[in-house]
């Protein structure tokens, strides 16, 4: 439930909520070592003060024998000044404490601090000792002098050396809050400016559409967020090319199966089954027109798999047979003058079937744009770094005014059946492979030569 409710809270909630945790935690963590060493100060302070007076006395009387254990007590608490929550006591060998510094009636008229002090008298010590709901650091000093059993006492009120701490603490704690509070509203504030482009980037994704790729947003800054708004709009750019195009090819490919559907339904519409001649030339017309259309399906199923990262599958492949297996396959496609000039040798990383797709539909545009006899020409050479296979014929060549469209889909130079997609699928391969397609620019009526260029890892 708790994960449910944060991952529904607002990146700005979250990032307040995180720095109030952080912040928090290290004004917390701080107020507690503070306290910690702070505190261990004070108990050695205490137990410095005690053993400070136990000093002095031993400095002034511990080893003066000429005066009695009770008369040193006396004589070390006329000459002593406690501080303050301090009380020195003096227990003689007979007869009731005396002590000098500040009444404390926790402590007189406490037994058991009495008891302390007589368990304490033989052998000494320090012990924590609680009266009245109050701590004190109790010190006896034994102070013996032939059968005499005195004892120097000395306590401390450890609350009271305590309250400075606590009322430092407090004052702490309430700055520590105010803080917090003042660390929260400016982050909201921060975290607000800086998340506006985020606000905007949603709202703007909330109006597109695939038919209103329009809106972009408006780049502020230069930070990060500054960048994410260039990206957004270039994501933008982008889908909105895609988006284009494919209606286009939707449109294009509508009107390229329109017409031969209208074909064959005007066909068979007209023709009569009572004669066998008629039957036989519809026949063939729709199985023509059949063969065209399954044609255009499996271009574009080609042109829809190209966008795939399998599209191509680099592997080594040898170069020159490649090429001779190109130009044997190219051989059956019609009755041309087949000439090769195939130089590339050595062995690439390349999609020997995509290439070979791709060189056929050069030839096959050549056979088309040639008459019998013809002369078509396929070859290749390789650079260290960069194969070329060329499809040359001497044929009409391509119109200047189509040498920028020729490789659009379904572009049509009025010499072949319409179907504008192969050099489409020639491209979409080139550019798997990380390369171009280039067509030589030359004089109407010399012909056509186009080269399929892809960069290679060769191995000599």
């Amino acid at each position: 439930m708790l994960r449910r409710r944060w991952g529904a809270a607002t990146v700005r909630s979250r990032l307040i909520i995180a720095i109030a945790l952080f912040v928090g935690t290290a004004l917390l963590a701080a107020g507690v070592t503070m306290w910690a060493v702070e505190s261990e100060r004070v108990d050695q302070a205490v137990d410095g003060a005690i053993a400070q007076e136990f000093a002095e006395f031993r400095a002034s009387f511990g080893t003066d024998e000429r005066l009695g254990a009770d008369a040193r007590l006396d004589a070390f608490l006329s000459r002593t000044l406690p501080d303050e929550g301090e009380i020195v006591w003096a227990y003689p060998a007979g007869g009731g404490p005396k002590y000098i510094g500040s009444e404390d009636r926790r402590l007189l008229d406490s037994p058991e601090f009495t008891a302390l002090v007589e368990r304490l008298r033989e052998q000494g010590g320090v012990r924590d000792f609680t009266a009245g709901g109050r701590e004190y650091r109790v010190g006896v000093l034994p102070v013996h002098q032939g059968a005499d059993r005195a004892a120097l006492v000395v306590s401390r009120d450890v609350t009271a050396a305590h309250e400075p701490l606590r009322d430092l603490l407090t004052t702490y704690a309430v700055v520590a809050v105010l803080s917090l509070v003042l660390v929260l509203s400016a982050s909201s504030w921060v975290a607000g400016r800086l998340l506006r482009p985020l606000t905007h980037l949603r709202d703007t994704a909330r109006e597109i559409s695939a038919g209103s790729l329009d809106e972009r947003l408006e780049v502020t800054g230069h930070d990060d967020l500054a960048d994410l708004q260039v990206t957004f709009n270039d994501m933008l750019d982008r889908l909105e090319a895609a988006f284009t195009a494919q209606r286009r090819m939707l449109d294009d490919a509508g009107h390229e199966l329109r017409t031969p559907l209208t074909v064959v339904r005007g066909h068979l519409e007209v023709m009569s089954p009572h004669d066998p001649q008629d039957v036989a030339e519809t026949t063939e017309l729709v199985l023509d027109e059949v063969d065209r259309m399954s044609r255009l399906v499996d271009d574009l199923l080609v042109l829809a798999k190209s966008r795939r990262p399998d599209f191509v599958r680099p592997e080594p492949v040898d170069l020159a047979a490649l090429g001779e297996g190109v130009a044997a396959r190219c051989r059956a496609l019609a009755d041309r003058d087949w000439r090769t000039e195939l130089s590339a040798t050595g062995v690439a990383d390349l999609d020997g079937q995509r290439v070979t797709q791709a060189l056929l539909q050069f030839a096959d545009n050549a056979v088309r744009h040639t008459t019998d006899g013809g002369r078509i020409t396929i070859g290749s050479g390789a650079t260290r770094s960069t194969v070329e296979f060329w499809v040359a014929d001497d044929g009409p060549g391509v119109p200047p005014e189509l040498r920028r469209k020729i490789f659009d889909r379904f572009t049509s130079t009025g010499s072949h059946d319409g179907f504008g997609l192969g050099l489409s699928i020639v491209t979409a391969i080139a550019e798997a492979h990380g390369g171009r397609v280039v067509l030589d620019d030359r004089e109407p009526g010399t012909g056509a030569v186009f080269r399929l260029r892809l960069p290679i890892r060769q191995d000599r």
